[in-house]
């Protein structure tokens, strides 16, 4: 008869290799939706499309809606009681699962096929993100991340840059869509670190510039008034390739705290 240790053990370890298998499919899960979602932005890049504005500055495409609807499509066949939080509308009744998407992430960009733009699909569970995968269809490159398990692109492991000057730094940044109209709208920031950093690029889309600083290719970025699907995915992947992601008085931000 097995000792009560020797059960508890056994226990533990079925409930870990459960544990792992569900954050296997999760990942499997979102993988195959953002590439799906990347299909048809590239497939509709130089289509004609309906778009229509959404705000100052801010404007969504039918592609957007599309891709929205794919990814929803794809989550629910596989989950269907998990809520999902989307930039295009949000579904749920307090799971303790919520996907956090945004299906093209740099709309503006698309608009006008200057190629940067993506996918971006998190997890989170029990209000803590889980995983974060982020698909730039035009490079064919598939950022990916899991708690614990390291940060990815195209399969290898990636880490973020080891600069620690600020003036030979390589800073993306990212702006408020109410930047016309509102007192608070990054440019103070933009001129400071203009001058004390190396550079600073302004893209277009959150997502890819948290997956190149996960990747080294940036050393760092900052944005005011982010919304979840901004940061979700691309938070852990930074953290999980090494990096910090934290507020202007350093600390620690998650996506409900936006």
């Amino acid at each position: 008869m097995p000792s009560c240790s020797g059960l508890i053990f056994q226990l533990d370890h079925s409930l870990g290799y459960f544990k792992r298998a569900k954050m296997k499919t999760f990942l499997g899960v979102a993988i195959y939706a953002a590439k799906e979602a990347g299909e048809i932005q590239k497939e509709r890049l130089f289509h004609e499309m309906e778009m229509e504005p959404k705000g100052e500055g801010d404007l969504v495409t039918e592609v957007d809606r599309v891709c929205d609807e794919r990814i929803k499509e794809i989550i629910h066949t596989h989950f269907p009681d998990h809520d999902i939080l989307s930039e295009e509308g949000s579904i749920g009744d307090g799971s303790p699962y919520k996907w956090i998407i945004d299906p093209l992430d740099g709309t503006l960009n698309y608009a006008h096929a200057y190629p940067f733009f993506c996918v971006s699909i998190g997890l989170e569970i029990e209000g803590e993100v889980a995983l974060g995968v982020i698909y730039d269809p035009i490079r064919d490159e598939l950022f990916w991340a899991e708690k614990g398990k390291g940060s990815h692109l195209n399969g290898k492991e990636i880490r973020v840059s080891k600069t620690e000057e600020l003036k030979r730094a390589l800073i993306a940044v990212g702006f408020p869509k109410d930047y016309r109209r509102s007192p608070v709208d990054n440019f103070d920031h933009f001129r400071n670190m203009m001058v004390d950093s190396q550079a600073v690029r302004r893209d277009g889309s959150m997502a890819l510039d948290l997956c190149y600083v996960a990747a080294g290719r940036l050393d760092g970025f900052w944005g005011l008034k982010l919304d979840p699907w901004d940061i979700a995915a691309g938070k852990i992947l930074v953290e999980e390739a090494g990096g910090t992601v934290t507020d202007f008085d350093n600390k620690p931000i998650g996506t409900s705290s936006l």
